[in-house]
């Protein structure tokens, strides 16, 4: 196809893809959700001691909001994105409850005043994601000028492989970015282009795929180990926790 012909399949799949999702109803939401923190805690047991950024939930994707409150209490630091300039890569600011919102793109809540941080774990949502790890979003390209614009940090620095997050006295490295969506959002192929950035891995309600970039790049499926409980239950969060009042999506 024609990079113009992929942007017209793009646009049509990305509405499919969201109307489906948006067409999820609210228990069915909440089982999946239980389902992706379990295998996040299961797969990731390192995030507990670092900085995760996320992203507000927005038309039903995954929200990790329940997950971080969990990962909180054990010590991560959590930071959501900010647009700072048109068409520029993101900067990620620190966020946890208390912390004031305001309302950009989209109606998408971020923090304006707290500190910028380096994230060690990026949990990225999908509108689609494909069998060779590269994500459909919503057709900014801001993540995929952030992730390239870390990458390329981490070359520089030596901090270590763009595929994997790593950090040195040198400076600091790409963060290992998670894909985060539902098994409906799998895709054969979203044609990627040479912007796009592939991801790590990808969580869904049916567990975790790992990249494999010496395969061609192709996903696998990894195989459960062990059990571990959902990470956090949301009657474990108080009312009122999430910041209600905050702007969020509309």
């Amino acid at each position: 196809m024609t990079p113009q012909e992929i942007s017209a399949w793009r646009k049509a799949k990305r509405a499919g893809l969201i109307a489906a999702r948006q067409a999820i109803d609210a228990d069915r939401l909440e089982r999946m959700r239980l389902s992706i923190d379990s295998h996040i805690r299961r797969a990731f047991p390192q995030m507990a001691y670092g900085v995760v950024a996320f992203c507000w939930p927005y038309k039903n994707e995954y929200d990790a909001r329940h997950l971080l409150a969990q990962l909180r209490r054990e010590g991560a630091v959590t930071a959501l994105p900010a647009i700072v300039a048109p068409r520029s890569p993101l900067v990620f600011r620190e966020w946890h409850p208390g912390v004031a919102l305001e309302s950009g793109p989209l109606g998408i809540p971020f923090p304006r005043e707290s500190r910028a941080l380096q994230p060690d774990t990026l949990l990225l949502p999908v509108v689609g994601f494909d069998r060779q790890g590269y994500r459909l979003g919503y057709g900014g390209g801001y993540f995929d000028r952030t992730l390239a614009g870390l990458r390329a940090q981490t070359i520089v620095t030596g901090a270590g492989s763009a595929d994997a997050s790593s950090t040195d006295s040198g400076g600091a490295a790409r963060p290992l970015v998670i894909g985060v969506g539902h098994e409906l959002a799998r895709l054969d192929t979203i044609y990627p282009q040479p912007h796009d950035m592939p991801l790590d891995y990808v969580a869904t309600e049916r567990g975790v795929y790992r990249r494999e970039p010496e395969d061609g790049g192709r996903l696998r499926f990894l195989e459960r180990q062990g059990c571990s409980p959902p990470a956090c239950l949301a009657g474990e969060i108080a009312p009122g926790y999430f910041g209600e009042g905050d702007p969020g999506p509309q």
